[in-house]
């Protein structure tokens, strides 16, 4: 506790302090059990208490039922690129995709490489994925339509989910999960790798409802199948427990600290209405690389007038205890990841360095 910077990193990112204290009182001594958590049987009682919170935390979250199952599973949002196709398409199904960016062209280039039926129905590619298409058509019969909920790399986030004509949506949230409330009940299925919003790296929440989970073939291999992982409640194999533990944290974080998700999003609404307001009226010198309406409350993606400002820009903040401004590597330019663990505090630390910064070099 000698020294913490205000931590911006897109992912791995920050965690909540009552959270990383929790961890740290309780790391040697797991609940009276003489063990660490990093040390306890997944098969244990301890640790069927913590994943059975666990799922009972994000189905409280999402207002769902039984008719929706919880998993904690492994390998990040990537390998749910193609998991989602090959559980959820069988010969002769169709899906929609909405291109919005990088990770959202991963998830269509995977669904390609297994020879899936899909459709790109909207892309923003036509102006370097800076907006979220409003002009989406939805194909007639398609059993799902997949969207990114929200864009780290280019800084765009969905104000509100496309309407689809009664189609299922399937998200990739692994950026903005629990930052705000949805509709849960408009998704067949959705998946979050943790590192972002949920806890550290290493884990995957999937949300897969009753009807999508039948779908998945019994000729996948067994640890590709949503069934195998649905049957065994996340332990058909050793999962990754300590994920798993700090998850639960965050998760009774956001319920029980921050009281729920409406408080949650009015937080981060706060937190992005001080950024974009400072950074909106700055005459330019800072200048964020998404439309107005399609602007990200958790990935704030912006330029300065040159990219040895830029430099500058990211060396001065380290400096100065901001850590993590820097763009992602493939668009270059700054980026401010304003998680729910990022508290306003910290981005009026960020404002104020950005005015003098200004000051000084504009």
């Amino acid at each position: 506790m000698d020294y913490r910077i205000r931590n911006f990193n897109a992912g791995p990112a920050a965690l909540p302090l009552p959270v990383l204290a929790e961890i740290q009182a309780h790391l040697l001594n797991f609940k009276g059990t003489g063990m660490s958590i990093l040390e306890i049987s997944h098969r244990s009682k301890p640790f069927d208490e913590v994943i059975e919170d666990a799922v009972a935390r994000v189905k409280t979250l999402l207002n769902v039922g039984d008719d929706y199952h919880v998993l904690f599973l492994q390998g990040g949002a990537s390998t749910q690129f193609a998991m989602v196709p090959m559980n959820l398409l069988s010969p002769g199904d169709r899906a929609d995709y909405v291109n919005t960016g990088t990770w959202s062209t991963k998830a269509i280039q995977e669904a390609k490489l297994l020879k899936k039926d899909i459709a790109v129905v909207a892309t923003s590619e036509d102006r370097n994925f800076c907006y979220i298409p409003a002009d989406i058509r939805p194909t007639p019969g398609a059993l799902y339509m997949h969207v990114t909920s929200n864009n780290t790399i280019k800084g765009t986030q969905y104000a509100a989910f496309p309407e689809t004509g009664g189609i299922p949506l399937v998200a990739d949230m692994s950026s903005d999960m629990f930052s705000r409330p949805i509709d849960a009940k408009r998704f067949g299925l959705i998946y979050a790798g943790a590192q972002k919003n949920l806890g550290p790296a290493g884990v995957t929440l999937v949300v897969i409802r009753e009807d999508f989970l039948k779908r998945s073939p019994k000729d996948l291999p067994t640890m590709l199948r949503y069934t195998t992982h649905a049957d065994k409640n996340s332990m058909y194999n050793t999962p990754p427990c300590f994920a798993i533990y700090v998850m639960d944290l965050v998760l009774a974080w956001i319920m029980e600290h921050v009281g729920g998700l409406a408080e949650m999003e009015r937080r981060n609404r706060e937190k992005g209405d001080l950024l974009y307001g400072y950074m909106d009226a700055s005459g330019g010198f800072y200048k964020p690389t998404a439309d107005v309406g399609s602007r990200s409350l958790m990935n704030v993606t912006f330029r300065l007038p040159s990219e040895d400002l830029e430099k500058k820009f990211v060396e001065e903040a380290t400096k100065a205890g901001l850590g993590g401004l820097k763009g992602h590597r493939s668009v270059g330019g700054c980026r401010a990841s304003l998680y729910n663990a990022v508290d306003l505090a910290a981005v009026t630390e960020l404002v104020d360095f950005m005015k003098e910064f200004a000051k000084k070099n504009g």
